[in-house]
């Protein structure tokens, strides 16, 4: 059964964190990937992206998904492959970041807003969060930006 939240108690940060991460799955899910069609359109039709192929490789191993038949087991070169791909994904997954935020100020939205998408505490460390992305996935920084 479910209770009602006491109202003299401050709400628990995490808890909401995970509640609206949840919304924000679904809210995207029912309004841009409705169907098969808009779920493919972040998805290469021929080429496995670094980040499909790790989260595929973990899936497998978890048992989160179950290999086809005749599909041969996830071994030891697997997971070292899936290892292997982890810096690009993560810097992709920078450079998604650092573009949304950007668009994000492009559309008007406040840092204190950003900050609150992105979980964080201040404005400030929004700001700082922003300005360490840039830095990383510059293309002068002298860094790869998947590496």
């Amino acid at each position: 059964m479910a209770t009602t939240p006491d109202p003299f108690s401050p709400p628990h940060p995490e808890e909401a964190r995970a509640h609206r991460v949840y919304a924000s799955l679904m809210r995207i899910a029912e309004r841009h990937a409705a169907d098969d069609r808009q779920r493919r359109r972040q998805v290469h039709p021929t080429v496995l992206g670094p980040h499909e192929a790790v989260r595929l490789v973990a899936f497998l191993l978890s048992g989160a998904a179950k290999p086809d038949e005749g599909e041969p087991e996830v071994d030891h070169a697997d997971i070292t492959a899936a290892l292997s791909l982890l810096p690009m994904a993560r810097g992709e997954m920078d450079e998604l970041e650092t573009g949304l935020l950007q668009m994000a100020r492009g559309r008007g939205m406040t840092w204190p807003e950003i900050a609150f998408g992105l979980g964080l505490g201040t404005p400030q460390a929004a700001r700082q969060r922003y300005e360490r992305l840039v830095s990383r996935t510059a293309p002068d920084s002298g860094q790869s930006p998947h590496g």
